[in-house]
């Protein structure tokens, strides 16, 4: 197989302030996966600082031990089954990276077995044997389907699409009002509102002022945890008055027994972001919080996420998908796993100023992983990359 890995900018269209920063730009790197024939899948990994990662670090991994990896490989199928099993890459490989390997494989896999990923990633429980586990005999009996033999079953032809939350970051509430309005009137009918101002009053005014210029659209709010315990607790009843209908990571990250007993008693459901990285980490907060926001640039790919999912079903915790700014192709394997969510918010893509991928919509607010085989993306241009 044949490994390609490029660097590109993505600025955004306006710049995003949440409570612990302002981001203008994100920088992204690419990998192609090619196989023999000439067919290529593709991923994307995204510069993050709370995350610690950077574009370099990310380059440096890839091509340092993602694409020798790879280049062992006979074939796509067999470095998917070794990316599952955890014998591809190395302990401790950022997870940012590896979702971006396990995208690329999907899409090369799913191209060559002509499915959209949606169907490689089986019947809900993320692996389509039933179990539950997430990586079980459903993705190795899918991965060792060849090109074309879905060709002749409608269901590889089917579409799977979800209303997505649409965020306005820290701003005056006249200019949150402005954007709820257009938003509004172009589709969107769930609003994410950022918050953790040092004042909450700014925040309330914020959100009441979306509330009423757009008061059919529902409301989620993310202060990312810029509150104590006893902030949020006085806090979340002014919030659910308004009309918030749940809330991401209130309370700083760290302290996940504290967010849990937050939870229990608070009149709006609250959802883990920051607390809630991982596998082990969902499992913790299972039962315990509302909602856990599963980000595939945090737990390592759409497989990861999967079975972050199975593990969370009946536990009294929904699932919602996030993700990063990011283009069309690093949000993508995320939409092919939307069935899955209570709450979807993949706008990172929506954020930016010229996304070079296309492919899952969400102008209209819904985004969508088309019956096309693998995710369904496409470059609009190869500007803005170095080539290496």
């Amino acid at each position: 197989m044949r490994i390609t890995v490029r660097t590109a900018s993505l600025e955004l269209r306006t710049p995003l302030r949440i409570s612990r920063s302002v981001m203008a730009r994100r920088d992204a790197v690419w990998l192609s996966v090619e196989d023999g024939d000439g067919a290529a899948g593709y991923g994307e990994v995204v510069s993050s600082v709370y995350l610690g990662l950077t574009a370099e670090r990310a380059k440096h991994a890839l091509l340092g031990h993602a694409a020798p990896a790879l280049a062992r490989q006979p074939d796509p199928e067999a470095a998917l089954l070794g990316l599952l099993n955890g014998t591809l890459l190395p302990r401790g490989f950022p997870p940012g990276v590896t979702a971006a390997v396990d995208s690329a494989l999907l899409d090369l896999v799913g191209k060559r077995a002509g499915r959209p990923v949606h169907r490689l990633l089986g019947d809900g429980d993320g692996d389509g044997d039933g179990d539950g586990d997430g990586v079980g005999d459903g993705v190795g009996a899918d991965v060792g389907v060849r090109a074309g033999a879905g060709d002749g079953d409608p269901g590889d032809r089917d579409e799977v699409a979800a209303v997505t939350a649409r965020t306005i970051g820290i701003t005056d509430p006249a200019d949150a009002a402005e954007q709820a309005r257009e938003l509004a009137a172009r589709g969107f009918r769930i609003l994410k509102v950022k918050a953790g101002s040092v004042d909450p009053a700014e925040d309330l005014d914020r959100v009441a002022a979306v509330h009423d210029a757009a008061p059919d659209v529902r409301l989620l709010l993310d202060p990312n945890g810029a509150w104590t315990p006893t902030r949020a607790e006085a806090l979340l009843p002014l919030f659910s008055a308004l009309g918030v209908e749940a809330v991401e990571q209130p309370t700083a990250p760290g302290d996940p027994e504290s967010l849990a007993r937050l939870a229990e008693h608070s009149p709006v459901p609250l959802i883990a972001d920051e607390d809630a990285v991982g596998y082990d980490d969902a499992l913790r907060l299972a039962g315990r919080v509302h909602g856990v926001n599963i980000k595939l640039a945090k737990c390592g790919g759409a497989h990861a996420a999967a079975r972050i999912c199975a593990a969370l079903d009946g536990s009294g915790t929904d699932v919602m998908l996030g993700c990063l700014t990011a283009s069309s192709l690093g949000i993508a394997p995320a939409v092919h796993l939307v069935a899955r969510a209570r709450w979807v918010d993949l706008d990172g893509h929506l954020l930016l100023a010229h996304d070079p991928w296309q492919g899952i919509g969400g102008a209209d607010g819904t985004v969508r992983a088309a019956g096309r085989p693998g995710l369904g993306v496409s470059p609009v241009s190869r500007s803005g990359g170095d080539g290496t």
